[in-house]
């Protein structure tokens, strides 16, 4: 399920607060625990880092030597 940055700004402000209430848009979310709203702040997290298209950079590696 594809998370928006709004939410993962929620969840932050949730934690940020001590809540264990989360709404986003018309739904309600109460965590157990800070722990479980910690969790799920790390999973929106990965989840929008692996919707952007980030790759490694390419590294091109060049060696010469000098005629022997």
């Amino acid at each position: 399920m594809p998370y928006s940055n709004e939410q993962l700004v929620a969840l932050q402000k949730a934690l940020a607060t001590g809540e264990k209430r989360v709404t986003f848009g018309d739904k309600t979310v109460e965590y157990r625990s800070i722990e479980e709203l910690r969790e799920a702040i790390r999973e929106v997290e990965r989840n929008l880092f692996e919707q952007t298209d980030v790759r490694a950079p390419r590294q091109i590696r060049v060696t010469t030597a000098k005629g022997t």
